[in-house]
């Protein structure tokens, strides 16, 4: 007698489900705390360097100044692209002029591995691994800003060793050495988004890591998940939304409708904080340093939502996630919007491959099962 298997009932989207052990960081949704190893994210932001927080991450400890010297030298060292790549980002930018850089660094990733020659990861040791993952994390600004200045029928700017990491970014992408609070702003962002939990390209990226696959392949993955505008695509419509709202005197207006058509606003909510999430409130910080009729407006369209919320929906908490205040602190910084969701990404990269060199350490594929709700088989197949 043949018996089905009983298949544990899970939630939709695996929300909550632990999936693995990993020692690269939390996410407290009912605090509004997350963390890198063993430190505060945010205080890690307010503290340290972007380069520090890249080291933590693939080392496990934060350096002491000779380990940051050396790795900033390192990784700087590792920014140029390998001819062949560079000779086909033309192409790869004419052929994204619409979908933009981050599809473009798809296609860009997936050449950069074949070009250096990545191999599977199941068949190298952790030193190889991790070699290939700072090529990696460094090229991906040199291409991105590389796909998004052609795609304005500009040269690509070289990099420059002598630049931290965030200073050489808004380099490249603008031709020009960018004033500090620029720096320090923008570096602040990619440090506190450079992990964050099991989000959806993270966990993609992982999967793809447990067949064993070349970290461009499970890089490549985790840029396809980000590319959906669920995932990566809401600092800039978090702006489409101010420019919607357009005057002071139409939020309330305009919250109203939305909130009562049962439409999502963008830049509010988020599925794991059930508090004001912590880089929102971070960011927030930073855009009201710069000051000016952006930061006041997004500050007072905050405080409306959350009390239209709070009317309309009692008992509903929805505060500010991440890409609220970060759209406005990159609109500030000058990077154009077409750019917000592959700046998270250059961030983002770190936390990936950190995850990737750790899953690479566990064999075991990711292979979960499904729950059949179709037709009962077997049905008899029909005569042609």
């Amino acid at each position: 007698m043949t018996t089905t298997p009983v298949v544990p009932a899970v939630p939709r989207g695996l929300a909550g489900v632990v999936v693995t052990d990993t020692a690269l960081g939390d996410v407290r949704g009912r605090e509004g705390f997350y963390h890198y190893r063993q430190y505060s994210a945010i205080e890690l932001a307010q503290t340290r360097g972007f380069e520090d927080v890249w080291y933590l991450m693939f080392h496990g400890e934060l350096p002491d100044r000779a380990q940051a010297a050396d790795f900033t030298a390192r990784t700087a060292s590792l920014r140029a692209l390998p001819a062949d790549v560079t000779e086909a980002l033309p192409a790869i930018a004419r052929a994204g002029a619409v979908s933009g850089p981050l599809a473009g660094l798809r296609t860009a990733l997936s050449l950069l591995g074949a070009s250096r020659g990545y191999r599977p990861v199941y068949d190298l040791d952790a030193d190889h691994r991790r070699a290939d993952a700072l090529a990696a994390c460094a090229a991906v600004p040199t291409i991105l800003t590389a796909l998004q200045r052609l795609g304005e029928g500009l040269a690509p700017v070289e990099p420059r060793e002598d630049l931290p990491y965030a200073a050489n970014y808004l380099y490249m992408l603008t031709g020009t050495e960018p004033e500090p609070e620029r720096v320090r702003a923008v570096e602040q962002y990619l440090i506190s988004t450079v992990d964050h939990g099991f989000n959806a390209s993270t966990f993609t990226a992982r999967v793809v890591a447990s067949t064993g696959a070349d970290l461009a392949a499970c890089l490549v993955a985790a840029v396809g998940a980000l590319s959906g505008p669920l995932h990566g695509g809401a600092p800039s419509r978090a702006l489409d939304t101010l420019d919607a709202i357009g005057t002071p005197d139409r939020i309330d207006g305009w919250i109203r409708e939305q909130v009562l058509s049962g439409r999502r606003i963008m830049g509010f909510g988020h599925p794991v904080y059930r508090t004001e999430d912590p880089r929102s409130r971070m960011l927030k910080s930073i855009a009201q340093g710069f000051g000016g009729p952006l930061v006041d407006f997004a500050v007072e369209v905050e405080r409306q939502v959350e009390a239209i919320l709070a009317e309309l929906k009692p008992g509903r908490e929805l505060h500010t996630n991440v890409e609220f205040y970060a759209g406005v602190v990159m609109e500030l910084c000058g990077l154009p919007r077409t750019m917000f969701t592959p700046t998270f990404a250059a961030a983002r990269v770190i936390g990936w491959s950190a995850n990737i060199l750790e899953q690479a350490e566990d064999s075991k594929i990711i292979r979960p099962a499904a729950r059949y709700i179709g037709a009962p088989p077997p049905q008899p197949v029909p005569a042609p």
